[in-house]
């Protein structure tokens, strides 16, 4: 019998390349038509090995979900950016591989970073995600996130909303 094993850990430089194959698959698969084509390459495009092994020395923190020795995600986290709101942790981004979705290993990721921002000292915390992005939506509200924040972010030639998440 083999035993599979799932990680959630901090990143190290060598996980650059594996975050960023990961980062490229994850961003093509959730904002195809929603982002218009040419920024989102341009986006996903700047975030190569080279920025994501700089990334693993802060000052954000950057955890990997493992399975089995394959990154098969990711999460950047800190101090809320955001100096209106009184929510002190930020989970910048969360993202996994599509072949990864939908078996429990979100929660996972997202509850370690959860604790991680807690241990840290940070009362309470936000997530922002686009309004039309159904999956992260549907994802942050069944974990308990309150909607109580909007904004707009620029995507080229398209402006998008996006909707702050919170948790006590």
């Amino acid at each position: 019998m083999k035993t599979l094993t799932i990680d959630v850990r901090r990143a190290e430089p060598q996980d650059a390349r594996a975050i960023s194959e990961t980062h490229r698959i994850s961003w093509l698969q959730a904002y195809a038509g929603l982002i218009p084509h040419k920024p989102l390459v341009q986006m996903v495009d700047r975030r190569g090995e080279t920025w994501w092994r700089k990334a693993t020395r802060g000052p954000a923190t950057l955890l990997v979900l493992d399975v089995a020795g394959t990154v098969a995600g990711y999460a950047t986290l800190g101090l809320n950016r955001a100096r209106a709101l009184p929510q002190e942790g930020e989970i910048y981004e969360i993202y996994l591989r599509p072949e990864y979705q939908g078996i429990g290993l979100g929660r996972q990721l997202f509850g370690e970073a959860k604790l991680l921002l807690k241990s840290l000292g940070c009362k309470g915390l936000i997530v922002w995600c686009l309004e039309d992005s159904e999956h992260a939506y549907r994802f942050f509200r069944s974990s308990g996130g309150r909607d109580i924040a909007e904004g707009m972010e620029n995507f080229g030639e398209k402006d998008l909303k996006k909707v702050g998440f919170v948790w006590p």
